[in-house]
C-alpha cells in the first residue's frame, strides 16, 4: 500500500470516531457553558452575592479534581468506549437531580447536581481527549482538537441564547434588587416561577443524554489500545515533567477560560449591560474564531508550540486591556461591534470577550505536547491533565472573593496575569522538559 493510500485509509477509519466524539464535545460545551447563564440566574433566585454565586463553577469543576484518577482506573477496566457510555449515564442522573433542585429552589441541591454533571463529564473528557490525540498523526493533533473545540464552543455560543429564550423569556430586566423589594408572598411566587422554568430544559437534556448512551454503547467506535506504545521505564506519571507542568498550565488555562466565559455576565450586569445572561456568547464567538485559526493553520502555517506562545502573549495583552479599559463604549468597541448590529459593549467588557480568542488554542496545543512519549502511562497522564480542570473551580472562586472584598470586579481580572504567564513558560520551556534534573 502506498503512503497516499495508507493516509486515505487512516482518514476513512478515523472519520466515524471523529463524528461520534464530535457529538460528545458538543455535549461538553452545552453542559459546561450553561454555567455562565446559570450564575446570574441562580444569583437572583437564591439571593446570592458574587462570591456565593461562583460556587456554581466550584461545584462543577472540582468534580474533575476529585474524580479524575478514579475515572482513569475505571477506564482501564471498562475500556474507553464503555467508559464514555458510563459518563453519559452519570450525566443523565445529574440532569434529573437538577429538576429536583429547581422544584425546591435549593442552592445546595443545585450545587450537588452540578457536581454529578461534572463527574459524568470527567470520565468523558478523560477518555475522549487522548482518543482525539492518538487517532491520527501527532503533528496534526492540535488541529483535530481544534475541530472538537470548534464544536464545543459552538455549543457555548448557542446555549446562553437558548437559555435566555427558554428560561428568562418574560423576565427581562428582572434583578435581585427587584426581587428583594417585593412583598414576601409575591417574592416566593416569582422565585418558584423562575425555578420551574428549568424543569423542562433539563428533562429534555436527560432524554438527549440517554439517547447518546445508546449511540455510544452500540456504535462501531473502535477501542484504541493507547498502552501499546514503548515504555520509557519511568516509575510513575510524576516522572514526566511535560505532563505535570502541562496539568498546571491547564489549571491556569481552564481557570482563566471559565473566568472569561462565566464572569462576563456578572461584570456586564454590574455595568448595566442589557441581556447580561447572553454575554457568555460573546466570549464563545471569539473562541470559535480562535479554533478556526487552529483548524486552518495548524500544522500548515504554525506549529502547536507557536500557537501556544501566541495564545499566552495575546492573553497577557487582553488582561491589561480589561483592567485598564474604559467602562464605557469607545472606538475599540465600536470597531468590533458597530458593523454587526450587535449591542456595543464597554471597552473593558470587550476585552473580557476577546480573551476567548486569545486562549482558544491553549487546550488543543497543550494536550499533544504533554502526552508525547507517555507510552503505557497515557491514561494516567490524561487523568492528570483532566485534574488541571480544577482551575475552573478554584480560580473563579478566588476572582469572586477578590471582587466581593474589594468591590472592584474590574480589578479582579488581574488574576489572569500569572495564569497566562505560566502558559507562556510552558510554551517556551516546560513542554520540552523530560526530567526534573
Amino acid at each position: 500500500m502506498s503512503i497516499t493510500q495508507a493516509q486515505s485509509a487512516q482518514s476513512k477509519s478515523s472519520f466515524l470516531p471523529m463524528c461520534i466524539i464530535g457529538v460528545l464535545f458538543f455535549i461538553f460545551g452545552f453542559v459546561t457553558w450553561l454555567n455562565g447563564s446559570l450564575i446570574p440566574f441562580l444569583q437572583i433566585i437564591c439571593q446570592l452575592n458574587e462570591f456565593q454565586a461562583l460556587f456554581v463553577t466550584f461545584a462543577f469543576y472540582i468534580a474533575y479534581t476529585v474524580m479524575a484518577l478514579p475515572m482513569s482506573f475505571i477506564l482501564r477496566r471498562t475500556g474507553y468506549k464503555n467508559g464514555m457510555a458510563l459518563g453519559l449515564a452519570v450525566m443523565v442522573a445529574g440532569s434529573l437531580a437538577f429538576i429536583l433542585a429547581a422544584q425546591s429552589a435549593s442552592y445546595p441541591l443545585f450545587l450537588g447536581a452540578l457536581f454529578i454533571l461534572g463527574t459524568g463529564l470527567t470520565i468523558l473528557q478523560t477518555a475522549s481527549n487522548p482518543y482525539v490525540v492518538l487517532i491520527g498523526p501527532s503533528e496534526s493533533a492540535a488541529m483535530r482538537i481544534s475541530i472538537m473545540g470548534l464544536i464545543n464552543k459552538g455549543a457555548g455560543v448557542i446555549v446562553p441564547v437558548l437559555f435566555t429564550a427558554l428560561v428568562l423569556s418574560g423576565f427581562e430586566g428582572f434583578t435581585a434588587e427587584h426581587l428583594a423589594q417585593m412583598p414576601e408572598a409575591e417574592r416566593t411566587a416569582q422565585v418558584e416561577a423562575l425555578s420551574n422554568r428549568l424543569v423542562m430544559p433539563y428533562l429534555m437534556m436527560a432524554g438527549v443524554l440517554l439517547a447518546l448512551v445508546a449511540l455510544v454503547k452500540f456504535s462501531s467506535l473502535p477501542e484504541l489500545e493507547f498502552e501499546q506504545e514503548a515504555d520509557q521505564e519511568k516509575g510513575s506519571i510524576i516522572h514526566f515533567p511535560q505532563v505535570v507542568l502541562g496539568a498546571i498550565a491547564l489549571f491556569a488555562y481552564v481557570g482563566i477560560e471559565v473566568i472569561a466565559g462565566d464572569t462576563i455576565g456578572l461584570y456586564g450586569a454590574g455595568l448595566g449591560v442589557q441581556n447580561f445572561a447572553a454575554l457568555t456568547s460573546y466570549t464563545m464567538v471569539f473562541m470559535v474564531f480562535g479554533y478556526l485559526i487552529g483548524v486552518t493553520c495548524i500544522p500548515r502555517f504554525i506549529s502547536q508550540e507557536q500557537a501556544l506562545k501566541g495564545s499566552a502573549i495575546a492573553g497577557l495583552l487582553c488582561i491589561l486591556g480589561v483592567v485598564f479599559g474604559s467602562q464605557q463604549s469607545t472606538a475599540i468597541a465600536d470597531v468590533l461591534w458597530g458593523w454587526s448590529g450587535i449591542p456595543v459593549l464597554p471597552n473593558s467588557v470587550t476585552f473580557v470577550a476577546l480573551m476567548g480568542l486569545a486562549h482558544a488554542l491553549v487546550w488543543p496545543a497543550i494536550w499533544p505536547l504533554a502526552l508525547e512519549g507517555l507510552g503505557k502511562y497515557t491514561a494516567q497522564g490524561s487523568a492528570l491533565l483532566i485534574m488541571g480542570i480544577a482551575g475552573g473551580a478554584i480560580l473563579p472562586l478566588a476572582f469572586g472573593k477578590i471582587a466581593h472584598v474589594t468591590g472592584d470586579t474590574q480589578a479582579a481580572y488581574w488574576i489572569g496575569l500569572p495564569c497566562y504567564g505560566f502558559i507562556l513558560f510552558y510554551a517556551l520551556k516546560g513542554h520540552k522538559m523530560r526530567s526534573w534534573s
